[in-house]
């Protein structure tokens, strides 16, 4: 095979065609994953490249990896990585591959930190672009067409005529008068910049003389009637079970200088790679911290009722389930990290006694499940005293995330 000639079209081809055979559900793109991380390329230069040659190193590396994904093993092992949300986070075997049910997760905490918790400019966030989110790239299309029409339609408005608009219709019309209200919102604002800088100038005696001390007694004035603004806090939010650390890595990345999270996971392999996802991202120990403990465990006392979120993607899936799960799952992930017990809650529950000792007042408890026990979940949370329980959906509609407010925090004697 290394003496033969090998480009990235043959390459590419072959490699579908041989996992097809073996019953991969979607070849080409396994394929095309496999020689992005053999050859360092993008899958969009895959294409541009194709009759490029690999050389014997690329084709040794493509060879391994073709042999494990024909056994089962996922991509992402083989890979070394994959997306999540607006971050790359390092995967490895031992440690639970993150899945798009868990951006949703991500997204849910995003939104009560931002409305309960994060100051409207430390809320401000540009778009993110999530891979399951096509509407967000139609939606950017469309402002982009938006935009281009409105320029358009200003140039026309400037040059055409009277006669030209009779001519062409109601459609200039309208353009016209849209360039129209343009013009004279920008002579309101230039209006409303002359007085503001007529009005700071300095008060003048007889002979022409700034006023000393006029402006100093105005601003003290209006210095004391206007209230302070308020500090905007920073968030601080609990994970349990962090895996590969993506959740808390996406929140502090996503609200960076406002976020800040303590990760605990039992399985040493978790931390050290979360740990390296960390230093990837640029991230410091202070924004978001890794601990190896059994759930809460090494969390100091002095900080027990601070935090605002306590979040967990944990072990969920019921005994009975396990058997029947698909083979790159069962055999090749952790069932530390996917086995909940024989209704998948038992993680839960203990995090669930957790969580009124873990957060403030009106802080947020929000935890991934299984989609046969959101219902016994939510109910569970009504038990404890929880306050606005709700059930969310994930993609596919299934009933994923429970989410509930702590409203009476407790205190261990």
């Amino acid at each position: 095979m290394a003496n033969e000639i090998w480009t990235i079209k043959r390459c590419l081809e072959w490699t579908k065609e041989y996992l097809a055979e073996r019953g991969e559900e979607h070849p080409r793109l396994s394929a095309e994953w496999l020689l992005c991380a053999a050859t360092g390329l993008a899958r969009i230069d895959l294409y541009m490249r194709m009759d490029e040659t690999l050389n014997a190193a690329q084709l040794e590396t493509m060879h391994a990896a073709v042999v494990r994904r024909a056994k089962g093993e996922p991509l992402q092992y083989i890979t070394g990585s994959t997306q999540f949300r607006m971050i790359d986070v390092a995967c490895a075997p031992g440690v639970l591959i993150p899945r798009p049910e868990t951006e949703m997760l991500v997204e849910e905490v995003l939104n009560y930190l931002d409305a309960e918790v994060l100051s409207p400019e430390a809320a401000a966030r540009q778009r993110v672009e999530l891979p399951w989110n096509d509407e967000v790239e139609q939606a950017r299309k469309a402002e982009a067409a938006l935009a281009d029409e409105r320029a358009t339609a200003e140039r026309r408005a400037a040059n055409l005529t009277a006669a030209d608009e009779a001519a062409l219709g109601s459609d200039v019309l309208g353009s016209r008068a849209y360039a129209e209200e343009l013009a004279d919102r920008e002579a309101e604002e230039a209006a409303a910049q002359a007085a503001e800088a007529e009005a700071a100038e300095p008060e003048l005696d007889e002979y022409g003389i700034a006023i000393e001390g006029a402006d100093q007694e105005t601003v003290s004035a209006q210095d004391a009637a206007a209230p302070a603004p308020a500090e905007p806090r920073t968030a601080r939010v609990l994970e349990v079970g962090c895996g590969t650390g993506c959740i808390s890595l996406s929140l502090a990345w996503e609200r960076r200088g406002h976020v800040t999270c303590t990760a605990t996971d039992i399985e040493s392999r978790a931390i050290d790679l979360a740990t390296k996802n960390r230093d990837t991202l640029g991230l410091t120990a202070d924004e978001v911290a890794f601990s190896l403990t059994n759930l809460v465990s090494s969390i100091p006392r002095e900080e027990w009722g601070t935090f605002d979120v306590l979040v967990s993607n944990p072990p969920y899936i019921p005994t009975d389930v396990m058997r029947s799960l698909p083979h790159e799952v069962k055999d090749f992930e952790p069932d530390l990290a996917l086995e909940g017990g024989a209704d998948g809650l038992d993680i839960f529950r203990r995090l669930l006694n957790a969580a009124p000792y873990m957060l403030r007042a009106g802080g947020l408890f929000a935890c991934e499940l299984y989609e046969g026990a959101l219902d016994a979940a939510a109910e569970l949370c009504r038990q404890a005293g929880l306050s606005d329980v709700r059930i969310v959906h994930d993609l596919t509609d299934r009933p994923r995330i429970v989410r509930a407010i702590v409203t009476e925090p407790k205190q261990r004697q």
